[in-house]
Order: C-alpha cells, then sequence, then structure tokens
C-alpha cells in the first residue's frame, strides 16, 4: 500500500476531497465562465440589439463548454502534456451525455489515470491520448445519463418546492446557496449542475448578492473602495480566513439572506437562468442573468432586481453589523482583507 501511495504522489494524483471538490470544482466553473457564461451574455445581446456577430460568438462560445471544462479542471489538478490535452475529447463527451457535472466526472477519472500512465511508456504518445479518451468516454458513456437525470430532477424538486413553498424555501435556498459562494465551493458550478433556475434562481441570487455586498459594506471601514470593488463585484469568498477566526461576522449577512430569499421570491417573484443563479453580483453576472430570464418583467422586475440585489443587502448588512459591532461580536479589524 505504501508503495501504491508513493506511486500516486508521484504521479501527482492527489485523491483528496480538496482536490475533487474545491479545487476541480472550482476550475470547472471557471471553464464555465469562459464559455457557457459569456457566450449566455452574448446571446443576450445579439437578442437585444439584433447583431448577428453576437449570436455568432455566442454560438462557438457555448460549443465549447464541454472542452473548457475539462482544460480548466486538467490544468488545475495538474497535468500538463498529452494528459491535458487528450482531456479536451473527454470534456466534449462528458458535456454531450452528461451536461456539465457529467464532464466533470469523466473528466476527473479520465485525467487521474491519465497521470498513471503518462511517460510511463515508450510508446506514451498512443498509451496515454487512448487512456485518457477511452476511460473519459467510457465513464461519461456509462454515467453522464444518470448523473443529468440526478441533477435535473434536484433542480426540478427544488424549484418545485420553492413555488409551493416561496416564503420558506426563498429563506432556505438564499441562505444555503449564498454561504455555499463564500465557502471554497462554487456555487455557480453546483447551481449549473442541478439546473437551478426560475424562482428558485432568483431566491439564490438573492443569497449571493446578500453574501457579496453585504460582506463588502459591512468591511468597507477595514477595505475602503478597494475592498468595496473586490468583495461586490469579485467574491466573498475573500472573507473566508477571518469567518474561520471569528464566525460571527457572517451573521449579519446570513441574517440578510433570509430576509431578501423570501422578497424575492413572494413580493418580485425574480427569476434568473441556471449559469446566473449562483454568481450573485459577480461581474453583474446575477443581474444579467436575472433580466436574460425575465425580458418582459417591466419596471417590476428591474425594481426588484436593484432592491433584492443591491438596496437591501447593503442596508440590511450595515445595520445588522452595527448592532453586533456594539454588543462587542465584531471588533475592528475582524472583516479586514487583503485587496
Amino acid at each position: 500500500m505504501s508503495k501504491f501511495k508513493s506511486f500516486l504522489q508521484r504521479k501527482g494524483v492527489d485523491m483528496t476531497w480538496k482536490a475533487y471538490f474545491v479545487d476541480a470544482l472550482g476550475a470547472m466553473a471557471l471553464g464555465l465562465f469562459a464559455s457557457l457564461l459569456i457566450g449566455t451574455i452574448f446571446q443576450t445581446l445579439g437578442d437585444k440589439t439584433g447583431i448577428e456577430a453576437f449570436e455568432t460568438i455566442a454560438k462557438y462560445a457555448k460549443a465549447a463548454t464541454g472542452a473548457a471544462i475539462a482544460v480548466a479542471i486538467a490544468y488545475k489538478l495538474g497535468c500538463e502534456g498529452l494528459v491535458l490535452f487528450s482531456a479536451i475529447a473527454v470534456g466534449i463527451a462528458g458535456n454531450e451525455l452528461g451536461g456539465p457535472m457529467g464532464a466533470y466526472v469523466a473528466v476527473i477519472v479520465a485525467i487521474e489515470l491519465g497521470k498513471m500512465v503518462y511517460k510511463e511508456t515508450q510508446v506514451d504518445i498512443l498509451v496515454t491520448p487512448a487512456v485518457v479518451i477511452i476511460s473519459g468516454v467510457l465513464m461519461a458513456y456509462l454515467a453522464g445519463a444518470p448523473i443529468q437525470k440526478v441533477m435535473t430532477a434536484l433542480g426540478t424538486f427544488i424549484e418545485n418546492a420553492t413555488q409551493m413553498q416561496p416564503f420558506l424555501m426563498g429563506i432556505i435556498v438564499s441562505v444555503v446557496i449564498g454561504s455555499v459562494l463564500t465557502l471554497p465551493i462554487s456555487s455557480a458550478a453546483i447551481c449549473l449542475a442541478i439546473g437551478l433556475g426560475g424562482i428558485a434562481g432568483g431566491a439564490a441570487t438573492a443569497g449571493c448578492c446578500a453574501q457579496m455586498i453585504g460582506f463588502a459594506v459591512l468591511s468597507f471601514r477595514e477595505n475602503r473602495w478597494g475592498g468595496l470593488v473586490a468583495q461586490g463585484l469579485g467574491t466573498s469568498m475573500l472573507q473566508m480566513g477571518n469567518i474561520v477566526k471569528n464566525p460571527r461576522i457572517w451573521i449579519p449577512v446570513l441574517l440578510t439572506a433570509a430576509i431578501t430569499g423570501p422578497i424575492s421570491t413572494c413580493i418580485f417573484h425574480l427569476e434568473n437562468i441556471p449559469i446566473g443563479s449562483g454568481m450573485g453580483t459577480c461581474g453583474l453576472v446575477g443581474p444579467i442573468g436575472i433580466y436574460t430570464a425575465m425580458p418582459e418583467g417591466g419596471a417590476n422586475m428591474w425594481i426588484g432586481m436593484g432592491l433584492v440585489c443591491f438596496v437591501l443587502p447593503a442596508v440590511l448588512t450595515w445595520l445588522f453589523g452595527l448592532i453586533l459591532r456594539k454588543i462587542g461580536w465584531i471588533k475592528e479589524g475582524d472583516l479586514k482583507i487583503d485587496c
């Protein structure tokens, strides 16, 4: 067993939760951003402006989804050479047969096997691509459809539950997905994997915006304008280290998410598309997703978007934070980040 562990270590195969569910999932999200997400934005631009060039860009960007996922995951997990290049075919197959999560599973299996054989034979140029592509496509073929069915069923269940119980599920979805956004796990990848759209997607967006805008405003006295932009348009994950030191700094943001979630579902009935549901205000993708999902939403959508995504997270988190600062649960410097 020790020899096998040494072999895996030498080949760069790290079978850990962090590698597969933090690093790989985060990389998967980046691959999605570089293909499906940007393609969706250009598709919206094309639909609204009638400019054919935008639609052409969208078409090819979306078509690259599986390949982008594969390259992103392979790169993050330390693949190089033939393993990295061969993973592209696996990503395409995985996405075609099982969606983004199918690509995720197929690519991980394929590249880890590929690492084990890479440069171990005299005919590496044949062996490595064959092992990667055969194992990956086989995994995609066997597991892709079941994975896609499970993910779709889960997303449908959450969306239906939110429609039937908009207040309760608005709270749950907002708080949970928002928390995942701040944790070192990709909320965007999860939302897309389960197809979390519609009114549940709106609640997820509310929670993500509460985390990002909330932490940006809550920590303004420590981080000033740089922190406001880094967290408000970047990621609330920057506060993860501070949360570990003092978990109480998370309370104002979580309370805000618990309020804005049901406001989104019960009052404004905001919807989103899966690729935008877990993004919040990162690059303004969440609001763009709401507009994409509700192109005829009118004034109700714009008012709801403004309040749920920006105004309420800023005001409520600031108020809750003020209370916690006064009672000593949050102290000066607790929210300081390097930005």
